[in-house]
């Protein structure tokens, strides 16, 4: 079998084969092994300020473990794993979303300099999932995906006996209100966030093991599953089964209607398009659209009660694609060597009250629409299934805030009342730059009661985010879109049903302001935000770097 990695000790010049031996003999790699076998990558995002991540260590030795006895050699390396709520609501968090093509670009650069014949990525938080999934689809080699597993959030641990993780249900209790937010194990937080919402895909696109994402990060069978993983990446490699066969057009059809199903994280809308970019594969915000009929089939939090681990109890992914299969392509390719269809046919359902058959889904629509209107020519996103039937459709009077700090100052002086929209511009990839999450203010807004005040933006989300709360609106304030002409006072109107959001001012009055307008620009450090504000593209576009 040619290898990539044979060009170490086999290529057309005898004296750099011996400079290349030599050089890795420092490293204790014994190239005359590496001639017989598979040289593995393990792209490792272990980190010990990160929760997510903090335990990876020890799945990568499983890994190798895996390797070594199906006959390959491996290597690790580690890429930046940052918390998005470490980052929340100061200046870090306009850092967060461009560490993800950071992560992307460290990995697609160091692979293809260096002749590795296949890599396992091992990944456990909201941006270095899609990160990794992005560097996975532009190599297009032999590729195996490892969650790093859903935690275990601290209210487990207490006398609970409303048998509920989600914070929306002890807003009167601090204490078991702080047990929500409190992480009492290694592995992602157990919400339906970013985090796990690409953990679930990752079983969609059939990149990982079948069954392995959604098991927890402290379980004995996470290890089990780490070296199950490092064995299979090796037969990959004999069989030449490549990512790109899973990064397929169906398979990313299959992931939006997921991401509905599953209630997924609004910043879906930016990574699938990332994902599909780096995987050359068309993809708009009309797929969203188009599964705009797929129902919410879960009810976790914080769209419900549950939490991951109860979906993992329950049977995990692989059960939730039996229940969904007539929603999904079930021909497309896993890293199995087999379709999805193999998958579901093996899958159990082993709670129906926690994956529910479709008949009984959570919701009947899907848990994100696509809202498009005057004030959102190119679209904007909102994650329907955290917004409560009686706030579907509300409008209200708008008041503006240029940075996050500023609305969350407001709020806390009572400046903010329960009829406002609240609208937090220049937040958009380019205008922040970087497209921080609104989780603060949306938090304020939660802390103060103001339950029924909207807030739209140009920034993002976390999945962590409920109520009427919009993002993703493009154009962006600091391209000049609708939402830099707003000012207060102006009636604002999100209409969910109808997939509309619409600033109640008439064209002529736009057009004025429009003349008057002068951007509104954040101050950014030296060094490369500079260059991701110059060239980061749209939101709508999955705010790649182009």
């Amino acid at each position: 079998m040619s290898k990539r990695s044979d060009i170490i000790s086999n290529s057309e010049s005898p004296l750099m084969n011996v400079f290349r031996s030599g050089l890795l003999h420092g490293a204790g790699i014994n190239a005359e092994r590496i001639k017989k076998r598979p040289l593995i990558a393990i792209a490792n995002s272990h980190t010990e300020m990160t929760t997510g991540h903090a335990h990876l260590d020890r799945l990568a030795k499983k890994v190798r473990d895996g390797v070594l006895a199906a006959g390959g050699e491996c290597a690790e390396f580690n890429v930046p794993a940052p918390c998005d709520g470490v980052a929340m609501a100061h200046d870090g968090m306009r850092f967060v979303l461009a560490q993800r093509d950071l992560i992307a670009d460290i990995i697609e650069t160091h692979i293809r300099s260096q002749p590795y014949d296949g890599v396992v990525f091992i990944a456990g938080c909201d941006k270095i999932n899609p990160g990794m999934m992005m560097a996975m689809a532009r190599l297009d080699m032999p590729s195996l995906y490892l969650s790093g597993g859903p935690g275990q959030m601290d209210i487990r641990n207490t006398a609970n006996p409303k048998q509920s993780i989600d914070h929306g249900d002890y807003q009167s209790d601090p204490f078991m209100l702080a047990k929500t937010a409190t992480c009492a194990t290694c592995g992602a937080c157990e919400i339906m966030g970013t985090a796990n919402t690409f953990q679930c895909l990752a079983e969609v696109f059939g990149i990982c093991l079948p069954g392995t994402s959604n098991i927890p990060g402290w379980h004995a069978d996470k290890l089990e599953a780490a070296r199950q993983t490092g064995e299979r990446i090796v037969g990959m490699v004999s069989e030449g089964l490549n990512a790109r066969q899973m990064f397929s057009p169906a398979a990313f059809s299959n992931a939006v209607s997921m991401t509905m199903a599953i209630g997924g994280s609004t910043n879906s809308a930016l990574h699938l398009p990332a994902i599909a970019h780096a995987a050359e594969v068309p993809f708009s915000m009309a797929h969203f659209e188009a599964a705009a009929q797929v129902p919410t089939l879960l009810a976790i939090s914080p769209n419900g009660p549950y939490g991951v681990q109860d979906l993992w109890a329950a049977g995990g992914m692989p059960a939730v694609l039996k229940q969904m299969q007539g929603f999904l392509d079930t021909g497309t390719m896993t890293v199995t060597g087999r379709p999805l269809k193999d998958t579901i046919d093996r899958a159990r359902v082993l709670n129906d009250t926690v994956i529910p058959p479709v008949e009984k889904a959570f919701r009947p629509s899907g848990g994100i629409s696509v809202l498009r209107g005057n004030l959102a020519p190119d679209t904007a996103i909102i994650k329907q299934s955290g917004v409560s039937l009686e706030m579907l459709k509300t409008s209200g009077p708008a008041i503006c805030f240029n940075s996050e700090n500023d609305a969350m100052i407001a709020i806390k002086a009572g400046k903010i009342h329960s009829n406002h929209v609240v609208v937090l511009r220049y937040m958009g990839p380019q205008g922040a730059p970087g497209m921080p999450e609104m989780l603060g203010a949306t938090i304020e807004l939660k802390m103060a009661g103001l339950k029924k005040a909207a807030l739209i933006t140009d920034g993002r989300f976390s999945g962590a985010t409920s109520g009427p709360c919009v993002g993703h609106i493009c154009p962006e304030a600091s391209k000049g879109g609708p939402i830099a002409l707003i000012e207060d006072g102006d009636i604002i109107e999100i209409d969910i049903p109808n997939n509309s959001l619409t600033l109640q001012v008439d064209e002529a009055t736009l057009s004025q302001r429009r003349e008057n307008w002068v951007p509104h620009e954040g101050a950014v450090a030296h060094g490369y935000m500079r260059l991701y504000r110059k060239y980061v593209r749209p939101a709508c576009e999955g705010a790649v770097l182009d």
